[in-house]
């Protein structure tokens, strides 16, 4: 009996999910639109690229020390340099080039000046600008005295995963993550359009048993994830070589807990939430704070130092990092950090789910409407 309820249940609820059109723009089609947008823009199509910066060197006075410093200048494979004459800082003002290198008027100890548009100082380029400059320097300092280095820098990279990792692995798995979280945060609306119409009152003063309704929508939405997974996956490696390294085991731990909690919270949203657009108020807020706040886009080492407390204690944070793990890092479910991050989860889920549960139970058949 239990059985043929669930399976009734389960179709219902199929249904209705091939039906609600929000459900597919949402879930499937805003992911990959967002995903292709960032990948464009910061990721390219996928082949790594150097670093390169346009600048222009200005020597006001020709000396024998100005033309030392700019031949070594053109030495450096990252500058590419304007060569038009006259030099203006216009150029800087306008953003034609990055930055502009004024070289020392007079022979001996002087200064080499550095210009910069004053919007993108702190900006990457500029800041990679600077420090090159630094260093070369440096060295010129060494060179006119005569000195050599005593202590140089050798800088390698590792990483768990096969290959080295890019941006296209990074944003791939985080809009992975976004999209399942939301899945969850927006898939429990229709709890409250079928209270909103009256269904749920109904539904509760039938036979059928609740907790069954409620494990075949959480089903529904699972296979709806699996889904997300596939197709995101599958736009990231083909479309714009994303690296896959998968930990089947980490991977299938990470997707079902964090399914479970997103649903918990879009549950808890139901449970106070009296029509569906104040559902979607409730979950558009917490998915656009979770969304730039825990690493999707950007490694949460760019933000700034006074607001890095705050990803540590938002579920969303530790799901995609679990799914990193599990899609491209492979470090396994020995790894201590992973499970710290998914107990955070058990956390947020259990709280949310028991919350949520206290509500309904709260609230009388009669009031279900």
């Amino acid at each position: 009996m239990a059985a043929k309820q669930f399976a009734s249940m389960f179709t219902a609820q199929l249904k209705m999910m091939f039906r609600e059109k929000q459900v597919w723009f949402w879930n499937i089609f805003f992911p990959i639109i967002l995903m292709v947008l960032f990948m464009i823009i910061f990721g390219g199509s996928g082949s790594s690229s150097s670093f390169k910066a346009s600048i222009a060197v200005a020597d006001p006075v020709p000396n024998a020390s100005s033309g030392m410093l700019l031949s070594q200048l053109q030495q450096i494979p990252v500058f590419e340099m304007k060569e038009e004459t006259p030099i203006s800082r216009e150029w800087v003002e306008n953003k034609d080039i990055d930055a502009l290198i004024v070289l020392p008027e007079t022979e001996g100890v002087s200064e080499v000046g550095l210009i910069v548009n004053r919007e993108r100082e702190g900006s990457a380029t500029t800041q990679a600008i600077s420090g090159i400059l630094d260093r070369f320097i440096q060295q010129a300092n060494l060179a006119a005295v005569g000195a050599t280095a005593t202590y140089t820098i050798s800088m390698d990279s590792i990483t768990s995963a096969s290959d080295d990792t890019n941006y296209q692995d990074f944003l791939m798995t985080g809009m992975i993550g976004l999209s399942l979280a939301q899945g969850g945060l927006f898939g429990m609306v229709e709890l409250v359009d079928m209270r909103k119409r009256g269904l749920l009152k109904r539904l509760r003063m039938t036979p059928a048993k609740m907790g069954l309704f409620g494990l075949a929508g959480m089903i529904v939405r699972l296979m709806l994830g699996i889904i997300q997974v596939v197709i995101l996956g599958l736009i990231g490696v083909f479309a714009f070589g994303a690296n896959l390294h998968i930990n089947f085991a980490s991977l299938a731990i990470a997707f079902f807990v964090g399914a479970l909690v997103f649903n918990a919270m879009g549950y808890l949203f139901s449970s106070f939430s009296k029509t569906m657009e104040a559902y979607m108020g409730v979950a558009n807020i917490s998915s656009m704070l979770m969304m730039f706040l825990s690493g999707v886009f950007f490694p949460l080492e760019s933000l700034p130092e006074w607001l890095q407390p705050v990803p540590k204690m938002l579920p969303l944070t530790y799901f995609v990092d679990g799914l990193r793990d599990g899609l491209i890092y492979a470090n396994g479910v020995l790894s201590s950090s992973f499970w710290l991050g998914m107990g955070i989860m058990a956390i947020w889920g259990v709280v949310c789910f028991l919350l949520g549960s206290q509500i309904y139970r709260s609230k009388s058949i009669a009031a279900t409407r």
